[in-house]
């Protein structure tokens, strides 16, 4: 959510700070900004609207020529998406400018103070008195200024900030919002998050909450919150920049689904050594494993509907009770939890905001925290006391696919190895599994493979104004994601339920020429599925089965069928969810909608 980018060095900052931008985009955004150092104090151009709206406006305005400034993307909080309300910010003497992730909770009481003061808001956001803040304590010192303003806030940031009178440093500060130093060679960078920064340094700072720093084209400087310059580690990544390129294909999503047989075989096959499952790092002995009593799992959005994927593993093959808890809800309430209790959390990006504090709140009644995340050395990472890395590779698309699917392939994975550690697994049924796991990078494949049709599928039903997924058992947890998928990049209302809740009122809602897309994968439940789809073709729905390859009794009562290819009943969540993100994204670009970046949507929510 947002995105902001600060760079100095001795090339002109405005086209590395609009390129870092770009690569930003897909965090979800609704207007953009720079401020730049000149020769004679700083200038500033912002715009609502995607970046080819600022890049227009600059054209018309006449180049920015500085070699250190600082740009932001901005998902609006406080106040519409409109030019003034849109970042950077700057001190009524222009003296300072700031760009801000993130929400100041005690913004309200610092306006009131600040206008007092004679302070002047011409915005209607909480990020402007952050930029008087550091106007009021200035008395010549930047450094003293940035730290003493960062102590009156509260709430959740990470801040770039530039002063007229140190032209050549940009200063950068954190405390809960991702934010990362890049270094490089003659020049220096921070940013919201790797992507902006891949084209340019493999070297990253990674700040903790309440340090900030100090850049210069010659050094990276961190602090403490009293001012006291700390040693940092540098971190070499590993980064494919061809993976935040689009590479022929018309989107990222499109690409990211067709990259999913690789980032499975990328999250599974290292995992497998000597026909076992192995997670580096993870230091739970079998007795610590056996204490366990119950496991929470907490997440949002498409990471919450993986973990409804991995209850069924984990309760299946560990014996060990599973509760599904949305993290901004679970962060709220008082949960039943003690030492033996195992959070799981799961985040794309590890910054989650809601998750973040759902892991501090559990972590503070002295609850395991176990983090599945794909951002290394992100936060969530960092707080929890274990990690599984997806290993998914840079997902730029905002609708998660690749995210997800390795997500449950992790949880899977944890399932097998903590039933083993539990002793409630044969050997014949964990070597199977494996050998099942092992094959699931080419079961995606071949449910891509399998369905050439999809764009044909699409093609028909893209006109329907609501659309309804019913599923069972793990079908059932597909088609939570399969519905978010089309809803989120389609606009389109949709729908999934229980199958078996259809007559509890959901049955009312089915009308003529109403899509109900059925799932009947599960084996064992396929003829009560087939009772379903009779249920709701009496009312005049008309069905898109989803069906096992091979089986032709589908074809009795669907009007059409994807097929998928069969799997182990506890790992068929993977190949059957391949062919609804196709269908989501063929629908969507039907109906003309911008698929890597829908509306009111970011990739990663930083702010509740």
């Amino acid at each position: 959510m947002c995105g902001i980018i600060g760079f100095t060095g001795t090339q002109d900052a405005l086209p590395v700070l609009l390129d870092g931008l770009t690569k930003l985009e897909y965090r979800g955004y609704d207007s953009a900004g720079v401020a730049v150092q000149v020769c004679d104090g700083i200038r500033m151009i912002k715009s609502s609207g995607q970046i080819r709206c600022l890049r227009k406006k600059i054209a018309e305005s006449g180049m920015l020529p500085g070699c250190s400034g600082i740009g932001h993307t901005r998902w609006a909080t406080h106040g519409a998406p409109t030019d003034t309300n849109a970042h950077p910010h700057m001190s009524n003497n222009g003296k300072f400018a700031v760009v801000h992730n993130g929400i100041i909770e005690n913004y309200i009481e610092l306006r009131e103070e600040l206008t007092a003061k004679g302070y002047v808001f011409s915005s209607e956001t909480d990020t402007e008195v952050i930029v008087h803040l550091l106007d009021m304590y200035y008395s010549g010192d930047c450094k003293k200024a940035v730290m003493k303003a960062a102590a009156r806030l509260q709430g959740s940031y990470a801040l770039g900030v530039i002063c007229a009178d140190f032209p050549g440093s940009v200063f950068a500060v954190k405390q809960e919002s991702p934010l990362i130093i890049g270094v490089g060679a003659g020049e220096n960078y921070f940013a919201s998050d790797v992507t902006a920064l891949a084209d340019h340094t493999k070297n990253l700072i990674y700040l903790e909450d309440g340090e900030f720093a100090e850049l210069t084209p010659v050094k990276a400087a961190v602090f403490d919150c009293t001012g006291a310059e700390i040693a940092k580690p540098i971190t070499r990544i590993v980064w494919d920049v061809g993976a935040s390129q689009k590479s022929g294909y018309d989107h990222f999503m499109l690409k990211e689904i067709y990259e999913q047989p690789r980032a499975l075989k990328a999250a599974i096959e290292p995992r497998v050594k000597n026909n076992r499952i192995t997670f580096d790092g993870f230091d739970m002995t079998n007795e610590e494993a056996r204490k366990i009593s119950k496991i929470i799992v907490t997440a949002c959005g498409s990471a919450y509907y993986a973990g409804c994927v991995g209850r069924y593993a984990i309760e299946e093959l560990c014996g060990v009770p599973v509760e599904m808890d949305y993290a901004s809800e679970l962060r709220y309430r008082s949960p039943i939890v003690d030492e033996n209790t195992l959070l799981i959390v799961i985040s794309q990006s590890g910054e989650t905001a809601d998750s973040i504090a759902a892991v501090k709140e559990l972590k503070r009644r002295g609850v395991r925290v176990l983090a599945i995340v794909n951002v290394v050395a992100s936060t969530i990472a960092n707080l929890a006391d274990n990690v599984i890395y997806t290993w998914a590779g840079p997902e730029i698309a905002v609708a998660t696919t690749k995210g997800y699917t390795t997500q449950v392939a992790a949880l899977t994975m944890f399932a097998l190895w903590f039933s083993e550690k539990l002793g409630r697994i044969s050997e014949s049924r964990y070597d199977a599994l494996v050998k099942e796991l092992l094959l699931l990078p080419g079961l995606a494949q071949r449910a891509i493979d399998l369905n050439p049709h999809i764009q044909d599928l699409a093609l028909r039903y893209h006109n329907n104004s609501s659309i309804f997924f019913i599923g069972r058992n793990i079908d059932c947890a597909v088609c939570l994601e399969g519905s978010l998928k089309l809803k989120e990049i389609s606009y389109i209302h949709s729908e999934a339920y229980a199958a078996g809740e259809l007559k509890h009122g959901t049955i009312a809602l089915i009308e003529p020429g109403r899509l109900v897309v059925a799932l009947c994968c599960h084996t064992a439940l396929f003829d009560k599925m087939m009772s379903n789809i009779r249920e709701v073709k009496a009312r005049g729905a008309e069905v898109l089965g989803v069906a096992l390859e091979g089986d032709r009794r589908i074809l009795m009562e669907a009007d059409d069928v994807i097929y998928v290819p069969k799997a182990d009943p506890l790992l068929g969540a993977i190949p059957r969810i391949i062919p609804l993100q196709l269908f989501a994204y063929y629908v969507a670009k039907c109906n003309g909608c911008d698929i890597d970046k829908p509306k009111n949507l970011a990739k990663s929510v930083t702010v509740e």
